[in-house]
């Protein structure tokens, strides 16, 4: 009797924990009906991404900045991923030190770089998860028509 007491406070207090960061991260939510099937949708390219900025006028120019940040991003983390790896090889002659200087700068660097581009495009004035929603939902059409 004892055990099932114990399991359902277990269950209680786990499914309390989950809906609390359920509340914090919403994006599992919200992807979730994109992520989670069966058939997966098909791979998109560049013209198609610029085909619904074009076709949105709401929601593609918040597309729009979202993928600029992301280069900066991107950019970011490759700065930050060469230059502390190089300081690393350059003081310490060390592989694993320099590879793992250069996983830490990429992370680091990705970061910085989304924390410049969020305050130079003001990404937190914009709802960059609906935007890219709207986008799934798109192309889920999109995809569905041509079939």
């Amino acid at each position: 009797m004892g055990e099932s007491s114990s399991d359902s406070f277990l269950k209680s207090y786990l499914k309390g924990y989950k809906e609390f960061w359920a509340e914090r991260f919403p994006f599992t939510d919200v992807y979730s009906r994109f992520i989670g099937r069966e058939e997966p949708l098909p791979p998109w390219s560049e013209s198609d991404v610029n085909e619904f900025i074009t076709s949105d006028p709401v929601h593609g120019p918040t597309l729009k900045t979202a993928r600029e940040a992301a280069n900066i991003g991107s950019a970011g983390a490759a700065i930050g991923a060469i230059s502390t790896a190089a300081f690393a090889w350059k003081y310490s002659r060390s592989l694993h030190g320099a590879g793992l200087s250069f996983v830490a700068g990429g992370v680091f660097g990705w970061t910085f770089g989304q924390e410049i581009a969020n305050h130079w495009y003001q990404l937190y004035k914009l709802d960059t998860m609906a935007a890219q929603v709207k986008f799934m939902e798109w192309w889920e059409n999109k995809c569905r028509g041509r079939s």
